[in-house]
């Protein structure tokens, strides 16, 4: 493609996208105004004498929510937002329209500005440009990300004011369901005492261990689950005082240092990882001004940079952008609220209910009960993923098909990028060191020029010899002045030119090559489900310290049992919840069996220590003396869990700062620093070797 058709291209976006602010901001004005149908002038006439008279931004919110439930991708990105916000605000509509909506328009607020600033630093090169504005879609996705996050680690420290709150009211009442409920009205935070209130009306309900079960579903973190679950037990079996100290409200102390363990933790994750994701995205922003500040001031490095190999390390450097973004994603990733997926029919199951897509991935994926099916299924229970066999095969198939497709036409880019290059290049006969001056470029344009006119005459014929060449020349008028020297040498230039023009197709190998790539891409989705269980593995230690914490809380309640607290450990285990879900299913088969069978399944020593203290529980002692050191050593355990969170967030943040400055160091070390020393030796070398016959 030509400069001016490149130019033309970048008019045209220039012009859409100015057309679609321009829209915002009309639809913007119209929201101001009155919107004149029935509907609306009937709710104005009941809101007469009721509503503000100044603007008011929830309203705002609200009719924009409105607009974008209208816009086709901003609808589908919305409700996934929603999704993940309907569990902190229990049935609150105008709470969930309002945060989304909020959420939503700073989205759009970062990424139009944005895609001005990077259409203004790759307008020359509209390929970059293109996979930058595609890479923006993730950009947003983790924008969005952390305002929810941000949202839910609000609720935390809203959980931790209120649990303060409610020992006073216990205090006063002594009654649990009361002390929730006047707590609640009490508390300024709405977040926490929606949650509240909820857990008050399970509390009062006729079936109140059948609510709580549906609530555990729905409960925003394991502290509220937590809450709810012990408050339940202390008002069907009734409260004791253990050392002059009310057993519940030492649970709930319990709960409030776990929380705030976890505030911390999450404090500082966000704290060492808030930079990494910019970090590894600026290299791609970056290529075009680097690449013009070293043709400006360096244009031996013209040829490379604007060449076959400057496209390919363009491209390996987006790659590596996008894999170390994404593996930064996972790491971050800080408990809090997952992200709520369509798990019923989503675009895979669409997609796998098609008759010919089925038949072919029934093909490709394993049978179930074979080895390998088994295998998948136990690399998704590690990795904790709620996807299925099939759906992860989907994945892996299209990314396969993909990958293959854009290598393939990455490929024919480039061959199209060097001969563009052989085209609009100015022909000098040295090697060109320093700047060319607007009289020497003028003039070697237009040799160019003529140039292209022999080099299309033979372009394709693979047998051109370099006398045809002269041939064709002397019959060209653009050669009629030009003496036989000149005519000597640029023959020689042409027949350089169309050894390069006809070289430039797809080949063979290049075929292989796409195939090759397209088996990385099949097991990408693999890989990155590997990766997560790599990141959940490090969460190990951690878990098990939050079910000592479990333990400790229910050992001492009148009339639990093993059963008892193995159902609550499956209800707030991530990594261990398989083989907790597993042993209970065979607990009514034998109990001791059933733990002796999960012992076997886990190999995390410290877990195994509390397997066998329950296997004690269940035949010889009462669980209270089977962990009593637990209790004895509290302080101990407290003072081990915050050196595991520093521990986890030091290797975290060590793993994240290699990934996330990978991409700058390849962009500088690979694109910018040998590239220069490379291609400027070789030009001196050239340079004096041509010095040196003169």
């Amino acid at each position: 493609m030509n400069e001016d058709g490149n130019q033309t291209i970048l008019l045209i976006f220039m012009a859409v996208i100015v057309i679609i602010f321009i829209g915002i901001v009309i639809a913007y004005l119209f929201l101001r105004k009155k919107l004149q149908n029935e509907d609306v002038i009937k709710i104005n006439n009941l809101r007469k004498g009721t509503e503000e008279r100044n603007f008011s931004w929830e309203v705002f919110y609200q009719k924009l929510y409105i607009r974008y439930i209208k816009i086709p991708f901003i609808k589908t990105y919305l409700f996934k937002i929603r999704r993940r916000l309907e569990i902190n605000n229990i049935d609150d509509e105008f709470a969930t329209r309002l945060q989304a909506s909020k959420i939503i328009t700073k989205a759009l607020l970062v990424i139009i500005p944005l895609t001005f600033l990077v259409i203004f630093l790759t307008h020359s090169n509209m390929l970059l440009m293109g996979i930058i504005l595609i890479f923006e879609i993730f950009m947003v996705d983790s924008f969005t990300d952390s305002m929810v996050n941000k949202i839910d680690n609000n609720l935390l420290i809203q959980q931790a004011d209120f649990f303060a709150q409610m020992r006073h009211s216990y205090h006063e009442n002594n009654m649990v369901a009361e002390a929730i409920y006047s707590t609640a009205q009490d508390t300024e935070h709405i977040d926490v005492a929606r949650q509240a209130e909820r857990i008050y009306e399970i509390l009062n309900s006729s079936d109140p261990e059948n609510e709580l079960e549906k609530y555990y579903d729905v409960a925003p973190n394991n502290y509220l689950r937590e809450f709810a679950g012990i408050s339940y037990l202390t008002q069907e079996f009734g409260d004791r005082k253990i050392d002059n100290t009310s057993l519940y409200l030492r649970n709930l102390e319990n709960i409030t240092q776990e929380m705030q363990l976890e505030i911390l933790k999450r404090d500082k994750l966000n704290y060492v990882f808030q930079s990494l994701s910019v970090i590894a995205i600026v290299p791609i922003v970056l290529l075009e001004p680097l690449k013009n500040w070293a043709v400006d001031n360096f244009s031996f490095t013209k040829e490379f940079y604007k060449g076959n190999m400057g496209t390919i390390m363009q491209i390996a450097i987006m790659v590596a952008t996008f894999v170390c973004y994404i593996l930064i994603r996972k790491l971050k990733d800080n408990g809090s609220t997952r992200i709520v997926q369509n798990n019923q029919n989503p675009w895979q199951e669409k997609l796998y209910k098609r008759k010919i897509v089925k038949k072919f991935i029934d093909m490709v994926m394993p049978k179930p009960g074979t080895k390998e099916y088994r295998k998948d299924e136990r690399l998704l229970k590690d990795a904790g993923s709620r996807l299925k066999i099939r759906w992860v095969y989907i994945n892996k198939v299209l990314a396969c098909i993909l990958t293959f497709i854009v290598s393939m036409v990455v490929f024919i880019l480039i061959h199209q990028i060097q001969i563009n290059f052989v085209y609009t290049e100015p022909t000098t006969t040295y090697n060109l060191i320093g700047e060319m001056s607007e009289k020497e470029e003028k003039k070697a344009m237009q040799v160019t020029q003529r140039q292209n006119k022999i080099i299309d005459q033979f372009r394709r014929k693979q047998d051109t010899t370099i006398n045809q060449i002269k041939t064709a020349m002397k019959r060209s008028k653009d050669y009629k002045d030009i003496k036989d020297d000149d005519i000597e040498t640029e023959a020689n230039q042409i027949l350089e030119k169309l050894k390069i023009v006809n070289d430039e197709y797809l080949k063979w190998f290049e075929v292989l090559l796409g195939l090759a790539f397209a088996v990385v891409g099949y097991l990408g989705p693999t890989l990155l489900i590997k990766f997560q269980i790599k990141v959940r593995q490090m969460e190990m230690e951690d878990e098990v310290m939050s079910f000592q914490t479990i333990i400790m809380m229910l050992m001492k309640i009148e009339r639990v049992d093993v059963e008892m607290i193995l159902e609550w450990l499956e209800r707030y285990a991530d990594i261990f919840k398989e083989p907790i879900g597993k042993c209970l299913n065979n607990y009514e088969s034998g109990a001791w069996e059933s733990l002796e069978e999960m012992k076997d399944e886990v190999s995390y020593e410290p877990f195994i220590r509390i397997i066998e203290s329950l296997q004690t529980s269940v035949e010889k002692v009462p669980i209270r003396e089977a962990f009593e050191e637990l209790d004895s050593d509290r302080d101990y355990y407290k003072e081990k869990r915050k050196e595991t969170n520093e521990r986890l967030i030091a290797k975290r943040g060590r793993i994240g700062r290699t990934i996330g400055f990978a991409p700058m160091i390849i962009t500088f070390v690979g694109y910018l620093i040998i590239p220069l020393v490379y291609i400027g030796l070789t030009s001196m070398t050239s340079s004096f070797d041509q010095m040196s016959k003169m």
